[in-house]
């Protein structure tokens, strides 16, 4: 059963003194309940739009958008209260402790004051944060603080929950207890959508990704889908020699499922293949027969660049944020550290 689903979004920004904006282009999604749908891009490709769409907080030029049954746009008061929302930025109050910013939330969702307190307390304990609870949020860490943001977005226990590159800056420790903690709530039925420049969260936590770029998805499948389609494996090679790259590009060419790739001095080669350990074999052996010399030679999996390498014809660069991540998913009626904020408190 499709639990969210999008059609034909569009969403045009037009900044002061700059043209218009086309951050989300005929965007279309369909996330399946409770499961995990990822939307995997680089920055400015329309991930944090299509969120605020679909989380009530823009409206879109063009397009329909359903969350359980609900239409969003007419409804968008039915929709907040099943929602979860955790931004790209920790939206929590710095002065007050991390059990009190949990009960706040509780208290401006209407839970009352015992529920609140009782379901503060279960989230610390859910977050591992049973010794920092009494402690202002301003000195807790940027990991801490990202767990009591995504505990908040818990409080009423929300059918879908929206995550906006939920691990961005986190440490790798970190990382891994928070997917953790998302792996456990998908188990538990919720239904989860979230947004990531990391192939390897993606391919940890979803069961479909959907690639966006240039606000339109232009991918979809599963990750081990995305990498057969720019060749499962990679064989690497690295000459001594780059005047010998002519010969071995054309026996790349014959072992590989696309033109190989080369290096400006034409000693670094890579090229995927369905079967790279029996290619990678055939192509030592055929240099060797031929007496070309090796520095180095090997396999590896497809990364993020690859993949967008081939879909997009450019990488992702996963630590610039960009002027175009400005303009297109910035410059909205709210920004993302207000996301978790507002939709709580309307919400309620």
């Amino acid at each position: 059963m499709t639990f969210v689903e999008a059609e034909g979004l569009t969403k045009i920004y037009t900044p002061k003194g700059s043209s218009p904006v086309r951050a989300l282009d005929g965007l279309d999604l369909a996330v399946p309940q409770g499961t995990v749908t990822a939307l995997l891009g680089p920055n400015g490709a329309g991930k944090t739009t299509a969120v605020k769409v679909l989380t009530t907080l823009i409206t879109p030029n063009t397009g329909r958008a359903v969350i359980g049954g609900i239409d969003v746009l007419k409804h968008p008061e039915r929709i907040r209260p099943i929602i979860g929302v955790s931004g790209q930025y920790a939206a929590v109050d710095e002065n007050l402790t991390g059990f009190e910013n949990l009960d706040m939330v509780g208290r401006l969702y209407h839970l009352g004051a015992k529920a609140s307190r009782q379901r503060a307390h279960e989230l610390i304990e859910l977050f591992e944060l049973t010794d920092a609870m009494n402690r202002p949020v301003k000195g807790f860490s940027g990991g801490m603080r990202r767990r009591i943001d995504l505990a908040g977005a818990l409080v009423t226990r929300p059918q879908v929950l929206f995550l906006d590159e939920p691990t961005t800056g986190l440490d790798p420790r970190s990382r891994l207890g928070m997917w953790d903690v998302i792996t456990s709530l998908v188990g538990e039925g919720t239904t989860v959508l979230l947004t990531t420049q990391y192939l390897e969260e993606a391919d940890r936590l979803a069961d479909s990704i959907s690639v966006i770029d240039g606000g339109q998805v232009i991918a979809r499948g599963t990750a081990d889908q995305l990498k057969a389609s720019i060749g499962g494996q990679q064989i690497e090679l690295n000459l001594e020699s780059g005047e010998d790259s002519a010969v071995v590009v054309e026996l790349l060419e014959r072992i590989g499922n696309a033109a190989p790739s080369v290096s400006a001095d034409g000693r670094e080669l890579r090229v995927g293949a369905h079967d790279a350990p029996a290619a990678l074999q055939a192509v030592l052996a055929e240099l060797g027969s031929r007496g070309i010399p090796l520095y180095d030679a090997g396999m590896r999996r497809p990364t993020l660049d690859d993949v967008f390498l081939r879909l997009t014809g450019h990488a992702v660069d996963a630590e610039n944020t960009s002027q175009r991540t400005s303009d297109q998913e910035n410059t909205a009626e709210v920004n993302t550290a207000e996301l978790n904020t507002h939709e709580r408190k309307t919400g309620a």
